[in-house]
Parts: structure tokens; sequence; C-alpha cells
């Protein structure tokens, strides 16, 4: 593709393509291309003009290259599932249609049409104001009804028809800025599943997931998340459709039966036949949810919603009190020309569902509004260790055989049994036996997964167990061989500990390195800074490495050994104590206790079962985001009290002013309704850089 350079710096770049015009569609496909780009931070297409601007790290060589190698054909790109581009363009036009009508009435229209226009117009208005009256119902519309009819039985069909005018351009606006809103957040909540297993002739394959066709079979295993709507061709499960229908116990499904995008297989495995094309239904679903869903508000919101509607019967109190002490029928008009509803019904959950859009921006995806504002007020932070506090990503270190057993065939025989099971540990085994080059083909006949316990299976006739030493010791009752406790003794410290035996004897320990992420101890100093009073650490592994890794981050007390259970039942008794208690983690295991605290935070590369229990996902590359949540999250709180006094500020000078007779209706609702939407754009910027 053609390009010219039209602004250069260090970091940035703007350029124009050479082509006569842009399409919306291809602006989104290029926009697309540019953000999945490795060393772009940011870019941003404008059709209008055939611009991009790219911010990026690196050279700039690269980018330059990248573009000039686009093309709109480019295999495995493909637009977003929903466009705020097109949106804007939809009521961009809305608004030219609506204003250019407003003119044109008035400079062409004689007198008598713009009279019978006004009437025409403005009978939606009375209607949704009777309506409301009928059923025993004072809400904003009531206002609006009354102020435009009295103005029709007046004669004063200027006013009218510049009040109804307004009212529009405001409803239009504000339906705008709630879309839009709404999309943008949906947009950051879409599922980011890159690539399926797709089933060929050949065998399972690992399929870009645009490419996938409607009737394509394709398979999910365990712990695996759903990625298009469809129906099982093979096998039984049990899936989580908790994100969808709300429901908390696995439901099964099993052939012939149909899946959603987005739901979790948390047993099993199976075939699924596809019915829709990349998750644009799940898009859907999401959409449905932020607008639907009220559960997922803030208190605020509701707060914001409660007061606006017991406030309109104060409006026509004063409204009547004005008239009955003024006798001037535009004085009391001016009154109700401006109301409480609809800058605290507007800009509060704006405020709310900007916050969780901007969250996106920090790879954090927040579920809903109360989430945020349970981040704000949180004192207690609970965190796992393993992939959490640590890299999700350890690896063997040593593996220490016993009883005369091969640390090669024990290592095989360990990546056969976890091959099976999404955890950070499981996967750092089979990826030791495969750089090892051992095969591990299947060797046992039934599997059998214990949460956070551990594996047991059935070789060659003899039970064998791999998991904590909890879990093999002591619910398993295994034995350490005779001879052999002083090597046992002698396992290093630093390492956590996979514990293999076979038989009912131990038969290897396999020692995994995981190492503690760089930014940990910085993140928990800094999130005491922002007022969080104590910081806990919760892991299933053993005391001494426990506290190695507690005294490493700088927690404030931690708990070793402990079970699913315990670390829910931790997080239970914290809340009972008072506390506002967020949770971390990344693993089925850590499931239940996500599910209890006030927030349960999800590391986004972990169990799809545990991102699906949490209220808010966080990328997995830098527990930063934890911080720049924790700020979102008060940032939004002095936002929402600002709003508070302002519009109730703002909106009470008016009504006084009405009432006084310095303000004439028209002008009261022009300026009531340009406040509104100037609280409700100001709810639309970035906190983190205006505040």
């Amino acid at each position: 593709m053609n390009i010219i350079i039209k602004h250069r710096s260090r970091g940035r770049i703007r350029v124009q393509l050479d082509q006569p015009r842009m399409s919306l569609e291809q602006a989104d496909l290029l926009e697309c291309y540019l953000q999945k780009l490795p060393q772009v931070t940011r870019a941003a297409v404008h059709e209008r003009t055939r611009c991009a601007i790219v911010e990026y790290q690196g050279s700039q060589a690269e980018i330059l290259l990248a573009l000039r190698s686009f093309s709109y054909q480019m295999e495995g790109l493909c637009p977003p599932v929903s466009s705020s581009r097109t949106l804007n363009r939809t009521y961009e036009e809305k608004l030219v249609g609506v204003v250019a009508a407003k003119a044109a009435v008035s400079l062409f229209f004689p007198a008598p049409l713009r009279a019978a226009y006004t009437v025409w117009k403005s009978l939606p208005h009375l209607f949704r104001g009777v309506r409301c009256l009928l059923r025993g119902q004072l809400y904003v519309e009531v206002l609006d009804a009354l102020s435009i009819g009295i103005s029709l039985v007046r004669g004063d069909f200027s006013t009218a028809s510049s009040v109804r005018f307004l009212l529009g351009l405001g409803e239009l606006l504000d339906e705008w800025t709630h879309k839009k809103a709404v999309r943008d957040l949906a947009q950051s909540m879409s599922l980011n599943i890159d690539r399926v297993w797709l089933k060929t002739s050949q065998g399972d394959v690992l399929t870009p997931l645009p490419e996938i066709q409607p009737g394509d079979l394709v398979r999910v295993r365990l712990g695996g998340l759903i990625p298009l709507d469809g129906v099982i061709d093979e096998g039984e499960v049990m899936v989580n459709q908790a994100s969808l229908t709300g429901e908390s116990i696995p439901v099964p499904k099993r052939a012939g039966m149909t899946v959603y995008a987005g739901t979790v297989v948390e047993e099993g495995e199976c075939l699924i036949r596809a019915v829709s094309q990349s998750g644009g239904s799940r898009y859907d679903k999401i959409v449905a949810m932020i607008e639907q869903s009220e559960s997922l508000k803030s208190t605020a919101e509701r707060r914001a919603a409660n007061l606006a509607d017991k406030l309109v019967p104060y409006t026509l109190v004063g409204s009547l009190m004005t008239y009955l002490l003024t006798r001037t029928v535009s004085r009391a008009l001016a009154v109700l020309m401006v109301d409480f509803s609809c800058a605290l019904k507007l800009a509060m959950p704006l405020s709310v569902l900007s916050a969780m859009r901007e969250a996106g921006g920090f790879h954090v995806t927040v579920k809903g509004g109360k989430y945020l504002e349970a981040v704000a007020r949180a004192d207690t932070v609970v965190f796992d260790k393993t992939g959490t506090l640590t890299h999700a990503c350890p690896v063997v270190a040593e593996v220490v055989p016993f009883n005369g057993r091969d640390g090669a065939e024990m290592l095989r025989l360990a990546a056969c049994l976890e091959e099976h099971f999404p955890h950070s540990m499981a996967n750092a085994v089979v990826q030791a036996a495969r750089e090892q080059g051992l095969s591990h083909e299947e060797m046992h006949s039934k599997v059998e997964y214990i949460v956070a316990h551990g594996i047991v299976s059935e070789v060659n006739g003899q039970r064998v167990v791999i998991g904590s030493a909890h879990f093999v010791f002591e619910d398993e009752g295994c034995a350490i061989p005779e001879g052999e406790r002083a090597r046992y003794d002698a396992l290093p410290d630093q390492y956590s500990h996979l514990y293999l035996a076979i038989g009912g004897v131990l038969s290897a320990v396999v020692c995994i390195s995981d190492p503690l992420r760089p930014e940990a101890r910085a993140v928990i100093r800094r999130l005491k800074e922002l007022g969080i009073r104590r910081a806990v650490m919760l892991t299933g592994d053993s005391e001494r490495t426990a506290a190695a890794i507690a005294a490493q981050v700088g927690v404030d007390e931690y708990r070793a050994e402990i079970l699913p259970e315990d670390k829910a039942h931790f997080v239970e008794a914290e809340r009972a104590k008072g506390h506002t208690v967020i949770m971390i983690g990344d693993g089925i295991n850590d499931s239940p206790a996500l599910s209890k605290a006030n927030v349960g935070i999800a590391i986004s590369d972990g169990a799809a079962i545990a991102r699906e229990v949490a209220d808010i996902t966080i990328a997995a590359d830098d527990l930063s985001e934890l911080t720049s949540l924790r700020c979102l999250a008060s940032s939004l709180a002095g936002r929402i009290r600002f709003n508070y006094r302002f519009v109730i500020g703002f909106n009470g000078s008016l009504i006084a002013l009405g009432a006084l007779g310095v303000l004439p209706p028209a002008s009261s609702a022009m300026l009531h309704n340009l406040s509104t939407l100037g609280v409700s754009l100001r709810s639309m910027t970035n906190l983190l850089e205006t505040e």
C-alpha cells in the first residue's frame, strides 16, 4: 500500500493513505491491523482524511514496512464485530438532519404551517406525559409534557417549538453517548481468543478463530472457553454458563445440545459444530447484559436514578408555587423546563461505563459498576501465589527420583498425567518432557482430577497419584521409601514440589521453579500507599516455600498448605469482620475464593473457569494494572461526587433564576440541556488523564 508521511516524531507517526477515499469498513480493518502489531501501543484511523496516527515502540522503519505491506485482502484480517465508527456516523447524520429540519422550518415555513408542524411534533411528548400520569408515575416525561402543553395552549408556538427541539436534541445526544459507551465497553469485553483447535482429516489443527466457518468442528477441552455458539457433535461435558445465564451450577451438555460462546467447560471434552462465526453472538449478548443487568449497577447509579425520580414532584410543586406567587405563566414554565432527572440518570451511568471502558485500555475487564465501587472501598487484598505473585509459566528445575526409579521415566509419567489439566505447574511438567524429547503416550486407563489436591490414575495395574504433599502423604497415605528419609528432607526449599507416588510409595519429586514477578513487591507497596491496609498471600504450597515468597513480596501475612475451601473460608471470615476484600487468583482452585470476595480479580491467562467466576480480569503481563485499577476506581468515586454537586447546584440555580423571571422558559430549557450534555461529555473523558 502506498502511503504519504505527514508528520513524524520519536514514537509517533501520522501517514495518509494514497487512495481516493476510505470506507468505514476499510478504516476498521486498518485500525484492527495496526492495533495487533506488537510494537504499536496506540493506533487511530480517520476515514474522512484517510490518515492513520500510530504511536509505537522500537523502530520507525518496522512501522513503515508494516504499513506498506498492508492490504485490505490480507488473510486472517477481520473488522470488529460491532464498529463504533459506524455508530458515530449514523448519529452524526441524525444530528445534522434534526438541526437542518429545524432551520428549514424556521426559515421557509409560513406561521400557520410552523404552528401545525410544532403541534404534530409535540404529540409524542404529550402522549408520553399522559401515559405516565395514567400509570400513576410522576417522571420527567410529565414535566416535558406540561411545559410543551401549556405553551401550546397559550398559543406560544415559538417557545413550544424551541422546547421540543431542545428535548429532541438532548434525547438524541443522550442516546448517542450512552450507546457509544456501551459499544466501546462491550468491544473491550468481547472474547479475546485468537486460535482454536479445528478438527480436520489430518487431526486437530490450531486455527485462527476468524477462519472458522459454520459447520466446522472445534474441540474444547476441560477448563477451556467455548469460542462460538454451536451444537455438541461428540462428547459429554459440564458447562459453566454463569456469565450468560447467572446459573451457579454447571449444566450437563451432551451430543445434540446447544452451547454458547463465552461459557466454560468444567468437566470433560467435546467437539462442537459451529453455528456462528467469530463470536458475534457473544458480542450481542454482552451488549444486552450491559444494557439490561440492573444487578451489576453501582450503588451510585441506583441512588442517582432514585433521586432523580423523587425530585420530579418537587419541581412540579415549585412551578405551581411560582405561579401562585407571581401569577406569571412564563416564570412557572421556566421552572418546569428544568429537572434534575436527565443529568442524574445519564451522567452517573456514563461515568461508570466510561471508567469500565477506560479500564479496558489498561487491559482490565470489569463486569459491572458495583465492582469498581468496591475496589475504591477495599481495605484488604488477598493474593494467590502461583501464577499471580509468581510468573504464570513456572519451569521444572529438577526431578529427584526415589525408590530406585529413573528420573526421565518419572518425568515422562508425570507429563502423561498432567497434560490433561490446564494449570501452570502442569504445563511446566509437560513442557519439560517435550524439551527432553520424552514421548508420553497415554499409559493410563482413567484419570481423576481432584481440584487443588492432585491427579489419580492407574498404570500397569498400580495406583498412581501426583500432587501436593498433603494429598499424596495424608489423603492417599503414601510412604517415603525406607532409607530415603534423609534425601527427602534435603529437597531444596526454594522450589515448589510435585510428589509422584506409584503403588503407595513415593517415586519422584518434581521441583518447580516459579520465579517471582519482578513488579510484585512494588505493586503491593503502591497499593498500600493508595489506601489498602492489609495484603495477604494464600497458597497450597509448603510452609517453607510460602514463607520465602511472602518475605520477598512484602505481604503482611500468609497462609500455606491450604485447600480451595480454606481460601474461601478465609475471605468469608474477613468480610464478616467488616473488611472489603479483593481476591486475586488465576487457577480453578481459586474460583471459590474469587466468588466469595467483594471483588474477585482473575489473571487473563489463567483458568477460564476463574475468569468467568471473577468480577474483574487483568492481563497477565503486569500486576501494575492493579494499581491503575485502584486509581481509576478512586477517581470514579470523586467524579460521581462532583457530578452530584454540579447537577444539584446548577439546575437549582436555573430554577431560582426562572422563578425570579431572570430566565425565560426557552433559555432555561437550553441551559438545562446544555448542562446535561456538558456533564455527560465530561463523564465520558478519561479519569486518570484528567483528574
